[in-house]
């Protein structure tokens, strides 16, 4: 059928209400929110955002309401979609923006794609991998993995991915996300090594909307985490407190996840496949912990400090 593509929905959708289908890949894809209120009466109040690219750039696109439960399992990073029926709307200003891998991507920040149950009903088409056609010039998903040698150089809040295998993850604790507020984030820390440093990477990994992965990891396993920010205290000793926090796009990905995503074909993770081969298994069974209280960044030494 007709396609159209991103930059030509840009020039022409002030003047348009139907548009011609687009084919996209999945770059991004944000945690799911739920935004229901007592007084407001709505069957399912889920939304969902995706960073979706063509050959023309990249542009966001909004999962909501009921396509959440129907649909966010299903849209993986570097699902590749045809969409018909769907509405272009003013892009909402204040939401987070993934670090793209491909730097030299267009973005189409002023508009995104809106898929709903009504006005208009979307179609949405997931495109078996096997079926895309290098024609369409459909962009691959980019990465930017880093090892934990390179981390101690980066700056405060760098975007990265990371691979490692897991040696120590903490039990799930909360924090409450404005103060006297009744909701909480849930969050373990974890460490994980990847062989390139004595030290190991400082993982906060906030529950993102895969709690089957986020419940079950565990030490030995391999962990993937993507849109990772960098953070470190400034104040003390920069790089006695460095660590990696989660983002709103962060994707979490443990052993028995990762056959067919788009990482695996990344050097970087190449590499430290290769050098967990040459790890015995009970060495680092030895070094591994699990549970207990993990306060960190570290209080001071004494009391005065503190």
């Amino acid at each position: 059928s007709k396609l159209t593509s991103l930059d030509q929905v840009e020039m022409t959708w002030r003047g348009r209400v139907h548009f011609h289908p687009l084919l996209v890949r999945i770059l991004y894809k944000s945690r799911l929110r739920y935004y229901g209120k007592p007084e407001k009466k709505l069957d399912m109040p889920y939304q969902a955002y995706f960073e979706v690219a063509d050959a023309s750039g990249m542009m966001s696109m909004v999962l909501w309401n009921s396509l959440c439960p129907e649909w966010y399992n299903s849209m993986k990073v570097g699902t590749v979609l045809l969409l018909e029926q769907y509405a272009i709307k003013n892009s909402y200003p204040f939401k987070t923006q993934p670090t793209p891998g491909d730097s030299q991507m267009k973005r189409f920040t002023t508009i995104e794609i809106s898929l709903n149950v009504r006005d208009p009903p979307t179609k949405i088409s997931i495109i078996p991998e096997e079926m895309v056609r290098p024609e369409w010039g459909l962009p691959e998903v980019k990465y930017r993995f880093i090892t934990r040698s390179e981390l101690d150089d980066l700056p405060n809040n760098h975007s990265c991915d990371v691979i490692g295998l897991v040696t120590f993850v903490g039990r799930a604790e909360r924090a409450r996300k404005r103060e006297h507020s009744e909701d909480f984030w849930l969050y373990r820390w974890a460490h994980a090594i990847d062989g390139t440093s004595d030290q190991p990477f400082i993982l906060e990994l906030f529950a993102t909307s895969q709690p089957d992965v986020f419940t079950n990891i565990h030490p030995m396993t391999y962990l993937v985490c993507t849109q990772m920010r960098v953070v470190r205290d400034l104040t003390e000793n920069p790089s006695s407190t460095i660590y990696l926090t989660t983002s709103n796009e962060s994707q979490i990905f443990i052993t028995g996840w990762h056959k067919g995503q788009p990482y695996t074909k990344d050097t970087k993770v190449k590499n430290f496949i290769q050098w967990t081969k040459t790890q015995r298994e009970a060495d680092q069974m030895r070094k591994t912990v699990i549970g207990g209280y993990y306060p960190f960044p570290r209080p001071p030494n004494n009391f005065l400090k503190y």
